[in-house]
């Protein structure tokens, strides 16, 4: 650590608060250097982080944390906070199997006051946080710092509605950072408002604000006009009418970068009570220049070196579904134009940013707002067009409702294209989605797709395109196995599933039949070889193909079902409930992810652990079913464990 002299002597907020402000300049200096470094050997979140240095140091110098409770939206940017927060030297384990989260976890640091990775979520925790303190009487504070990303979705002005109105005869006492990280420093947000910040987060101007409210309360007509003219004069030079509309008292913009600003506004901040919003401007990819001018490839890069940056690979990576969805969606808004897509702010993550470029006019990013998401596909269905919602599975969950009530119930042709379904790996379990198979399968009117490969997921969206009928179409993150996508628009025979492969030498007693369900298809075939057993590539949750599972049923001695989402209600689940009903008495063995939450780490490690590979797949039907006595596999019965 000799080329961190300050920062090495760092491993608690309370070391970093004994520093001089003249050092917490180069200590800033050394932490966005160290930021740069750990990231540039493990990957994650970079630019988002760069930006909040200089903010974390603010936060932590002038609280006195973790008494009083910072609480972080999203989390991305949280990295600065981790590593003054005594996990410094942990840094190389950032987002690795057994290493540190990615993004703020309560069971890692006390210092990590909320558990995130979603977001707009900072200012309901935090309020609930400050209105524990005031019904037990303690005296600590809190903040929520929250990115400007996060102020689109409605959850974040629900609680701003909550957090500035009286609880009792108090108003909260809670602190709102925006993060505003999407607009340069222009000179407006210099000296001026500098000025200005000090002077309105200052206990003067908040005394003599409070005290001429209490006058002038005497003479309506007179506090009407005096509070008209504040707003608008405030509103002149700071975009902050709006929150103060909410009973925050507004300051800012200010800039996030410049400790000389930062520090004494939020101690002006701190001293004072109520419900206060500060406005903090920083840049994304802040002090490195890579980053800076191009904020959106360096958001979460792999392993990088830093001298040079972010290098393309020489051989072309096989395509992700991503990509392959990404160009799914160009073709067919070609050839249809009724199709429209939406994301909730995820162009890039989602794949489609060449269809924003080509079909401007159908394209709508509507922020973080994935209710409204779903409900915005819905009036556009209403009108005949055919929309097409580009959502991780780990979103969609935000939309629960809305997808029941507001598409579902009305039977309107909503394709939904879930993405990272599955485990995710470095994000952990935040963003594995584990449950769209069990949440959407329960619902009227809804089909879930589940394709095995690159073309298979093609094939997979132009069937659900052509519905009358909400569909959903699963995929996993990363790339498939590399089959060709191709590009027609030919979809897949709807609500069939195939044989993949058939039991060489058939033994009444000891046949099994594999089901699989999405990508675990592959690892399901290689099992399938070292066991002799049938496999069948599902495809289809639902409707579920019950004319080839009756059959299979019929010919073999025992079922597994293997899928890569939660095994209590997903499609094992599905597979039991039609055997019932047809009145089919067989052992079936379901092979999926467990009852727990998934941690963070290289994603086939992680189904590894599972069971979920080939050789994992192979242990559990051996443990399961079959005996090896004599040299001959021999069926039994076991009593059933939780794969």
């Amino acid at each position: 650590m000799s080329a961190y002299p300050l920062l090495s002597r760092i491993d608690s907020p309370a070391d970093l608060r004994r520093l001089s402000r003249a050092e917490l300049k180069q200590l800033a200096a050394e932490l966005r250097a160290y930021v740069i470094d750990s990231v540039s050997k493990t990957g994650g979140h970079l630019s988002s982080n760069l930006g909040t240095v200089e903010l974390t140091i603010a936060l932590h110098y002038v609280f006195d944390t973790p008494k009083d409770r910072l609480v972080w939206d999203v989390g991305h940017q949280t990295y600065p906070h981790k590593i003054l927060t005594g996990r410094r030297d942990r840094m190389g384990s950032l987002r690795q199997l057994g290493g540190i989260s990615g993004f703020p976890r309560r069971d890692e640091s006390e210092y990590d006051t909320f558990g995130t990775a979603h977001s707009s979520t900072s200012i309901s925790a935090a309020l609930g946080m400050a209105l524990a303190a005031q019904i037990k009487g303690e005296s600590r504070k809190s903040v929520a710092i929250i990115g400007d990303g996060a102020m689109s979705a409605g959850m974040a002005f629900e609680a701003l509605n909550n957090g500035g109105m009286p609880h009792g005869e108090t108003v909260p006492d809670l602190l709102v950072v925006l993060n505003d990280n999407d607009m340069s420093i222009s000179p407006p947000v210099g000296a001026l408002n500098k000025h200005l910040a000090r002077l309105m987060s200052g206990k003067f101007y908040a005394a003599a604000r409070e005290g001429a409210k209490s006058v002038l309360k005497n003479a309506p007509p007179l506090f009407e006009l005096a509070r008209r003219f504040e707003e608008h004069a405030k509103g002149m030079v700071v975009p902050g009418t709006i929150f103060e509309e909410f009973g925050f008292n507004y300051v800012g913009p200010i800039d996030g970068h410049d400790l000389d600003s930062l520090i004494p506004t939020l101690e002006n901040l701190r001293d004072t009570k109520g419900a206060r919003f500060l406005h903090v401007v920083t840049k994304k990819g802040y002090g490195y220049k890579l980053a800076e001018a191009d904020p959106v490839n360096y958001h979460g890069p792999g392993k990088f070196d830093p001298s040079v940056g972010i290098v393309k690979p020489t051989t072309p990576p096989k395509p992700t579904f991503t990509q392959v969805f990404g160009q799914w969606l160009c073709d067919q808004a070609a050839a249809d134009a009724r199709l429209v897509g939406i994301t909730p702010a995820m162009r890039e993550g989602s794949g489609m940013v060449e269809f924003e470029r080509r079909f401007p006019q159908r394209y709508f990013d509507v922020g973080i707002a994935e209710q409204h998401a779903v409900t915005f596909a819905g009036g556009l269905a209403c009108e005949g067009l055919k929309p097409v919602v580009a959502i991780y599975s780990t979103f969609l969950q935000r939309a629960y409702d809305q997808l029941i009530h507001d598409v579902a119930l009305q039977k309107l042709p909503v394709v939904f294209a879930l993405d990272r379904a599955g485990i995710v790996g470095a994000d952990g379990a935040t963003h594995c989605g584990a449950y769209d198979i069990a949440y959407l399968r329960c619902i009227p009117n809804m089909s879930v797709l589940a394709p095995a490969d690159e073309r298979e997921c093609r094939m997979a969206l132009s069937a659900a395109f052509q519905q009358d009928h909400p569909v959903a179409v699963r995929y996993p993150r990363g790339a498939g196995v590399g089959v060709a996508a191709g590009t027609d628009l030919a979809p897949m025979p709807w609500g069939k599933a195939e044989l993949r492969r058939e039991i060489a030498r058939p033994v009444p007693g000891r046949r099994v039949a594999i089901l699989a369900f999405g990508t675990l298809l592959h690892p399901a075939l290689a099992a399938a070889e070292q066991l002799d057993a049938t496999v069948a590539n599902m495809r289809f949750v639902k409707p579920l193909d019950t004319g080839l599972l009756l059959d299979l049923a019929r010919r073999h001695d025992a079922i597994v079902t293997v899928e890569e989402g939660c095994t209590m209600g997903g499609a094992g689940s599905a597979v039991i409930e039609a055997l019932q009903e047809a009145g089919i008495n067989l052992p079936v063995l379901t092979l999926g992810l467990a009852d727990e939450f998934s941690e963070h780490g290289d994603p086939a490690k992680l189904l590894a652990m599972m069971g979920l590979d080939a050789a994992g797949i192979e242990r559990s039907v051996r443990a399961r079913f079959l005996d090896e006595r004599a040299g001959r596999l021999e069926l039994v019965q076991r009593p059933a464990v939780n794969a």
